[in-house]
């Protein structure tokens, strides 16, 4: 079959999830089976021992065991805690009936403190269910007792002898297993009733936290047997898979007593790192569609775009980065020494928050040449900046700069899309918008976005699932604020989201967001860029500059550097 196997765990329960069902579970998952249960016993128990068990009637056993088999083909059977003689009977006469191609039973007799799990005639019972399977896991407690069934040896002076009496006796494999046993290592030994022997050597793993590790191994090698056909493999990944589950149990912090071990440790070793700045990104394709197809956009790219509309575009984006500049700079200040933030991110939020005042100060002389430089704030750029003032009260600046990086990642992919479908400029005579988009796709911007996205992701890093979440939400209204943004030149910002609080709290509705003009006043960000004109704002047509009239800094020149203009594009 080229799909996972499919594989059925009959044991008890743990409502800690350490052993029993709940653990087989795991450990089949972790070596991509296909998992399935059948209840033998509802046990309470934690990481400190068993409270109660409650053994159904054998009817009910019979029930789901007939349930599985009438409609699912099963290619492995690992049998666990069984609990009575009437219990072990049953699974026997069904294993009889329904026996699939690998039976691994781990003979749950005694616990790892030494008390007996099963009476007298349970554990005699327990030999009917052996020569049905291929292989039996038993602890070294196990084993002596099993051992003493079969007429054999002392085991603490010869386990392998112990074991191969056992193989011999109910013609089985036996897995003598050195988890009990003393040393720095924890070998395990593969007997055959006909005397072959491997041994499988690990390091012992020095924790207290091996709550379910004989579920879990035998588990997992009824897996890898149905799997690779083969014995030997199969009880060696299994036995390297829970090493691995061993070294990462301590990490896991289940319980007080004797923990779990970390099921899911050598799969995740596998796996790349989960990014949350890319499963933000991924989240936000169809805010990303929509922004692309955007009226103003398609016109940019195939220069049929209204340069009086883009001169209203250019004048609420002056309005935004007098904004939009105070918060990067916040993002800067508050980065010095918070947790997950690298040495470099302070100077690289401070220099952006830099770019960003060069910008505002030179798109109203490179482009406005005096039209629209009376606009005021339309309501969608208030609604951009309310949401991003909401961010800032947030307690963890974290929430911020994950507010201000889609005004670097939507432009920054804004320009790659125009580098995939719209006409090179300079291949088009006389086009409007060649400067413009020539600077969307600015490589140099592009390396500026990645930056910003690698400082907010070590952010993310050291961030408690409460501030990712609000980082999360911050980010996913910022671009569809984008996307409103967008929208707002030709009329079509209608709908614009709420602003977020950074907690997960909407700021207003809808319509808030998208009120009157006069609404825009007094919503947390500075007074000039709602109360003065663009012109106002940032001076004359000649290049001079009123330190008075905004934010920006006074001595920022009339036309930056272009290191300077690609810090940060407009937003």
């Amino acid at each position: 079959m080229s799909g996972p196997v499919r594989v059925l765990s009959i044991a008890g329960t743990d409502p800690t999830g350490g052993a029993g069902l709940q653990a087989d579970l795991k450990a089949i998952a972790a070596h991509d089976g296909y998992g399935m249960a059948v209840v033998t016993a509802v046990v309470a128990q934690n990481t400190h021992g068993v409270r109660s068990v409650h053994v159904p009637d054998v009817s009910v056993l019979r029930d789901q065991l007939e349930a599985v088999s009438d409609d699912v083909v099963v290619d492995a059977v690992k049998t666990g805690m069984l609990g009575t003689a009437a219990v072990v009977r049953e699974v026997a006469r069904w294993l009889r009936e329904h026996r699939p191609p690998v039976v691994v039973v781990d003979p749950v007799m005694v616990a790892t403190s030494g008390d007996r799990l099963l009476d007298a005639d349970a554990e005699v019972a327990m030999t009917e269910l052996f020569v049905l399977a291929d292989l039996v896991t038993p602890n070294r407690s196990e084993l002596a007792v099993l051992a003493g069934l079969a007429g054999a040896v002392d085991v603490d002076a010869d386990p392998v002898g112990a074991a191969l009496a056992v193989a011999r006796r109910w013609d089985v494999l036996v897995l003598a297993k050195g988890g009990h046993a003393g040393g720095s290592t924890s070998d395990d030994v593969l007997v055959a009733p006909d005397g072959a022997v491997r041994v499988f050597r690990g390091p012992r793993v020095p924790t207290t936290n091996t709550h379910g590790t004989g579920c879990s191994l035998s588990s997992a090698i009824a897996t890898l047997a149905a799997r690779h056909g083969d014995w030997e493999l199969a009880v060696r990944g299994a036995k390297d898979w829970l090493t691995a589950a061993l070294q990462g149990a301590d990490a896991l912090e289940v319980g007080s007593g004797n923990g779990p071990v970390d099921h899911g440790a050598l799969v995740r070793r596998a796996l790349p790192p989960v990014r949350s700045t890319d499963l933000w990104w991924t989240d936000a394709q169809e805010l990303l569609a929509a922004t692309i197809d955007t009226p103003f956009l398609r016109g940019m790219a195939d220069g049929t775009l209204d340069p009086d509309v883009f001169a209203g575009y250019l004048a609420q984006d002056v309005h935004y980065l007098l904004a939009y500049e105070r918060h990067l700079g916040a993002v800067g200040a508050r980065s010095a020494g918070a947790t997950g933030a690298e040495p470099t991110a302070a100077a690289f939020w401070a220099a952006a928050a830099a770019g960003c005042a060069e910008e505002a100060a030179s798109l109203h002389h490179r482009r406005l040449a005096g039209t629209h430089a009376d606009d005021p704030v339309d309501p969608t750029c208030d609604g951009y900046l309310a949401h991003l003032a909401a961010c800032a009260d947030a307690d963890d600046v974290a929430v911020l700069a994950a507010a201000v990086l889609p005004c670097f990642r939507v432009y920054a992919w804004v320009g790659a899309q125009f580098g995939a479908v719209a006409p090179a400029p300079a291949a088009v005579p006389a086009h409007p918008f060649a400067d413009w988009i020539t600077a969307y796709g600015d490589p140099g911007f592009a390396a500026s976005s990645a930056a910003a996205t690698e400082h907010v992701e070590d952010l993310t890093r050291a961030a408690t699932p409460a501030v990712r979440g609000a980082m999360a939400r911050a980010f996913r209204a910022s671009v569809a604020w984008e996307l409103a943004f967008f929208r707002m030149p030709t009329g079509h910002a209608v709908g614009a989201p709420a602003a977020s609080d950074g907690r997960g709290d909407a700021v207003g509705s809808p319509g808030d967001a998208v009120g009157s003009p006069g609404d825009a006043v007094g919503r947390g960000y500075p007074a000039a860029a709602t109360t003065t004109s663009v012109a106002g704002v940032l001076g004359a047509a000649d290049g001079s500059v009123d330190p008075g009239a905004s934010r920006t800094s006074s001595t920022a020149s009339a036309e930056p550097s272009t290191e300077q203009r690609i810090q940060v594009k407009s937003g």
